[in-house]
C-alpha cells in the first residue's frame, strides 16, 4: 500500500480554490500527467459524480473512472477509483488561513499484480508529481491569465 501526501498554501479565499479543484475536468491544467477527464454523470458535483480519466503514469497511458464518495463544499472531496489497473482513493482538504487556503492532498493507492513490485518507484514518483503539481496549481490560482509551464 502507497500513502503519499502534501499541503500547499494558495493566496485565494477558499471558495475559488474548492471550486476550481473539486471540478476534476480541471486536472489537466495542472497534473503534468493526467491527459483527459470527462465527467461521466449529469448532476452537479457531489457524492456520486464519475469522472473517466486518461493519465500518463511510467511510461503507460491508463484509462481510469472515479466517484466521489465525500463533497462538502470548501472542506474536502474524496473519490475513489472504480476502474483501472490501481486502486486509488484521494482527498482534498480545504482550509481557511490567513494567507488565503490550505490544500491537502492524502491519498492511497493499492497496485495490483506486478505494479506491486513497483511500489516504492511509484511511491517515489508520486510524491515527487505530487510536490510539482502543487505548485503548478499555486501558480495557476494565484496568477490567472499567465501561462502555467507544465
Amino acid at each position: 500500500m502507497i500513502n503519499v501526501e502534501d499541503s500547499i498554501i494558495i493566496h485565494r479565499p477558499i471558495g475559488e480554490v474548492f471550486a476550481y479543484v473539486s471540478d476534476l475536468t480541471n486536472a489537466p491544467e495542472w497534473q503534468t500527467g493526467l491527459l483527459e477527464v470527462r465527467k461521466t454523470t449529469a448532476e452537479t458535483l457531489g457524492i456520486g459524480t464519475q469522472f473517466t480519466f486518461i493519465r500518463k503514469f511510467l511510461g503507460r497511458k491508463l484509462e481510469a473512472s472515479n466517484e466521489f464518495t465525500e463533497y462538502t463544499p470548501n472542506k474536502v472531496v474524496t473519490f475513489r477509483t472504480t476502474s483501472g489497473p490501481i486502486s486509488v482513493e484521494a482527498s482534498y482538504l480545504f482550509e481557511v488561513t490567513p494567507e488565503g487556503t490550505k490544500v491537502t492532498c492524502r491519498m492511497e493507492m493499492q497496485p495490483g499484480g506486478f505494479s506491486r513490485l513497483a511500489e516504492p518507484l511509484i511511491a517515489a514518483s508520486v510524491k515527487r508529481e505530487m510536490r510539482a503539481e502543487f505548485g503548478y496549481l499555486k501558480d495557476l490560482l494565484e496568477n490567472p491569465g499567465e501561462t502555467v509551464l507544465l
